[in-house]
C-alpha cells in the first residue's frame, strides 16, 4: 500500500508542474512546436519502458487494424488534448488554464454516458453543471473586463478537457494494453506534429536549457506520470487513489505563484473549489469506480 501512494504521489507532483513548464516553453514556441518536442521524449521513454519490462512483446500479436485503432483512441488524449490546452495556456494565466483543464474528470463521466452508454443520473447532471459554473467563476474577472483573448484561451482549455473525456471513454471501450497504446499514440502525435511544423517551416533545434524543459515535460509529466498512475491504480483501491488526483490543481497553484509569480485571484480559488466539489459529487455515486482517471 505504501508503494501505491508513493507512485500516486510522484504522478501528482509531476502533473502539478505542467502549468509552469508549459508556460515557460510557450514563451519561446507555439503550442504545436511545444507538443512536437515534448512527445518525442514521451514516446521514446515509453519505448524504453516497454522494452525494459518486456511489454514490447505484446506488439507481435497486434494486427494493422489494432495499430490503427490504438492510434485513433489515443490521439484525442495525446494530440488534441495538448494542442487545445497549450493554446489556451498561451492566452491566459497558467493557473487559470490549469484549473479549467480540470474539467476533464467531469468530461470523462459525460462521454462515458455518451460513448459507453453509462446511465446519466441527477447526481452526474448536478456535478457537470457545477463544474461548468466553476469555469465561469474562474473567468468571471475577464468577463467583466471583456478580455476576449483570455476568454478564447478558456474555450480552448474546455476543448482540451472534452478531448481528454473522449480519450478516456474510448480507452475503456477498447481494452488494449495502456502503455502500448500510449506509446503508439505518442508516436502518431510526433509524426503529425512533425508534418504540421514542417508545413509551417517551424521545425527547430532547441537550446540545451529548452531541451531539458521538453525532456521534463515529455518524460516526467507525460510518460512517467501516466505510467506510475496506472500502476498505483492497479495496486490500490481505485476510488481512494483516484481522489488523490484532485490535490494536483491546488499544488499547481503553489508552483505558479512561486515560479511564475502569478497573483491568485479570488475568482480562481472559488472556481477551483466549485469544480473539484462537482467532481467529488459524482465520485460518491460509485462504490468502486473504474472510469477514466486511470490515465492522465
Amino acid at each position: 500500500m505504501k508503494k501505491t501512494y508513493l507512485f500516486a504521489g510522484i504522478s501528482i507532483f509531476f502533473w502539478s508542474t505542467v502549468a509552469v513548464t508549459t508556460k515557460l516553453l510557450l514563451g519561446a514556441y507555439d503550442n504545436i512546436q511545444v507538443l512536437w518536442a515534448s512527445v518525442f521524449f514521451a514516446g521514446a521513454s515509453l519505448v524504453v519502458f516497454n522494452v525494459a519490462t518486456g511489454n514490447i512483446k505484446k506488439i507481435k500479436s497486434y494486427t494493422a487494424k489494432d495499430y490503427f485503432i490504438s492510434m485513433l483512441i489515443g490521439l484525442p488524449g495525446t494530440f488534441f488534448y495538448y494542442i487545445f490546452y497549450y493554446a489556451g495556456a498561451d492566452m491566459m494565466l497558467a493557473s487559470q488554464a490549469f484549473i479549467i483543464n480540470y474539467l476533464w474528470p467531469i468530461m470523462s463521466v459525460l462521454f462515458a454516458c455518451i460513448i459507453l452508454k453509462e446511465k446519466m443520473t441527477v447526481r452526474k447532471v448536478v456535478a457537470i453543471a457545477m463544474s461548468f459554473f466553476g469555469v465561469v467563476v474562474v473567468t468571471s474577472g475577464e468577463l467583466l473586463h471583456f478580455n476576449k483573448v483570455t476568454l478564447l484561451g478558456a474555450l480552448f482549455c474546455v476543448f482540451g478537457a472534452v478531448s481528454y473525456g473522449i480519450f478516456t471513454a474510448l480507452n475503456q471501450k477498447k481494452h488494449y494494453d495502456k502503455s502500448i497504446t500510449m506509446m503508439i499514440s505518442y508516436a502518431a502525435t510526433f509524426v503529425l506534429t512533425t508534418v504540421l511544423n514542417a508545413a509551417k517551416g517551424d521545425l527547430f533545434v532547441p537550446s540545451l536549457g529548452q531541451t531539458l524543459g521538453f525532456a521534463w515535460n515529455g518524460i516526467f509529466t507525460m510518460a512517467i506520470a501516466n505510467t506510475l498512475w496506472v500502476i498505483a491504480l492497479g495496486k490500490g483501491k481505485t476510488a481512494k487513489v483516484s481522489n488523490l488526483a484532485y490535490i494536483t490543481p491546488f499544488l499547481s497553484l503553489v508552483w505558479t505563484g512561486l515560479i511564475l509569480k502569478e497573483e491568485l485571484s479570488i475568482f480562481s480559488v472559488i472556481g477551483l473549489v466549485i469544480i473539484v466539489s462537482g467532481i467529488f459529487i459524482q465520485l460518491k455515486e460509485k462504490a468502486e469506480p473504474k472510469h477514466s482517471l486511470k490515465i492522465k
